[in-house]
């Protein structure tokens, strides 16, 4: 007799929506593996009747439930298409956790996994360690000998996409050159406070020195508390809720002491997660006020100067296009407001890409994990983005951003893929 899983039966909808979601399909047409494979059991519909049967006892955990866990990118474009609401995205990780202390999947992965998630991206001391021995790395002969290696086939040649599908680590991190206050450079207009994150902090910290220029430049005030942890979402999406609700604390606390209009988010994943802390904290009176007060303060750049604070930028002439994130699109719900933000500025042309919503394939670490189907993905995009015939690709998420710019070396495009706070920031000048 198998048990029923509780913790699983606690994230599944009711049986009426279950039933309705099981024969619908309407998640079928934008679901980014279904599409590659086109098996039932790699689709959302699918994996929710797997889930279904593991919460109720009616099966085991197996290799296939483990693999079609791993398999799904979790972009929850399922979740738009939806017409029940089935938040499928709090069962495939719940899912997670039940495979990860299963039998099943690489055990020296797992460790890797948790060691990383709960030692490194949760300390801020750690990996800022780690990114500084890995820039000096980047900035030696090493990738060179490492290469070379790899062509006489001493070292696998998977060494070499991967070393070039990473960031660069920045040369200064962010919470050493932003100050924790910044004034307006113009009268002021908003009080606001900037989330740079933990890989925002270290590998894109010239996106994190535009945001905030770029918000001084429009008049709002900036505090940047140099206390703030990492928000936490990697660790919920992988499952390690514990440590994704104690990183929540300590940044409910240390925002806490300051007071602001609005909480500006430049990662769509961050800007998802933090919006969710209410969530986390429901059943925890003593936090519960504050951490919907945090949520609710927090916006997206975009979801900012259009809808709050609507700004007449320009730019010089050019044409781009835009990826929409898929923590931006599906789990904030923002796709007018960086349109809005494009046609309103005069000197360029916007050119809408087909499938703009459609995942990239970076999906947290997923283009590390499961390089091959992550690839299948990118290819699919980097066409569109080649048919929309633009100069430059905007995303607003910095694993987009990295695997959009991977695509164009990996296809030999002359195309710059840029941050939205970059191009509006340089617009200012």
């Amino acid at each position: 007799m198998i048990n029923v899983n509780n913790n699983l039966l606690g994230v599944l909808p009711s049986d009426d929506i279950l039933s309705q979601c099981i024969h619908c399909g309407m998640c079928l047409s934008v679901c980014p593996t279904y599409e590659l494979t086109k098996l039932e059991r790699s689709s959302p519909r699918g994996r929710i009747k797997m889930i279904k049967s593991i919460a109720r006892g009616e099966m085991p955990i197996s290799e296939v439930f483990a693999d079609e866990m791993s398999f799904c990118l979790d972009c929850q474009a399922c979740e738009t298409a939806c017409p029940a609401g089935v938040k499928y995205g709090s069962m495939v990780e719940a899912a997670r956790v039940e495979v990860d202390n299963s039998e099943y999947g690489s055990f020296l992965k797992k460790k890797l996994k948790r060691y990383v998630l709960k030692h490194i991206l949760a300390s801020k001391r750690n990996l800022k360690i780690i990114s500084r021995l890995l820039y000096y790395y980047q900035n030696s002969f090493l990738p060179n000998f490492v290469k070379k290696l790899c062509e006489l086939k001493i070292l696998p040649q998977r060494i070499i996409e991967l070393e070039s599908l990473s960031p660069k680590v920045s040369k200064k991190f962010s919470d050493s050159t932003i100050p924790e206050i910044i004034e307006p450079q113009k009268e002021r207009t908003y009080n606001t406070a900037f989330h740079y994150g933990c890989l925002m902090n270290v590998m894109f910290a010239d996106i994190n020195k535009d945001t905030v220029e770029l918000l001084s430049k429009t008049g709002c005030r900036v505090v940047t508390p140099g206390d703030q942890q990492c928000c936490g979402s990697l660790h919920a999406h992988n499952g390690d809720f514990e440590t994704a609700k104690k990183l929540a604390k300590e940044n409910l606390k240390t925002f806490g002491r300051h007071n602001y209009d609005y909480l500006i988010s430049n990662s769509a994943g961050c800007g998802a997660f933090m919006k969710e802390y209410y969530y986390l904290f429901e059943d925890e009176p003593e936090l519960k006020e504050a951490a919907q007060s945090f949520s609710e303060s927090v916006k997206d750049l975009s979801e900012f100067y259009s809808n709050i604070f609507p700004y007449e930028f320009k730019a010089s002439n050019e044409t781009v296009t835009y990826h929409d994130a898929c923590h931006l699109i599906h789990s904030q719900k923002i796709y007018s407001q960086p349109r809005k933000i494009f046609n309103s500025i005069s000197g360029i042309k916007f050119k809408e890409m087909d499938e703009s919503t459609w995942c990239c394939g970076s999906a947290g670490i997923y283009n590390i994990v499961r390089y091959e189907d992550s690839m299948k993905i990118l290819e699919r995009k980097m066409k569109n983005i080649e048919k929309s015939e633009a100069e430059k690709v905007i995303t607003s998420n910095p694993g987009c951003i990295a695997q959009i710019e991977y695509g164009c070396r990996k296809n030999n495009l002359n195309i710059t893929v840029e941050h939205l706070a970059t191009f509006l920031n340089r617009s200012l000048k």
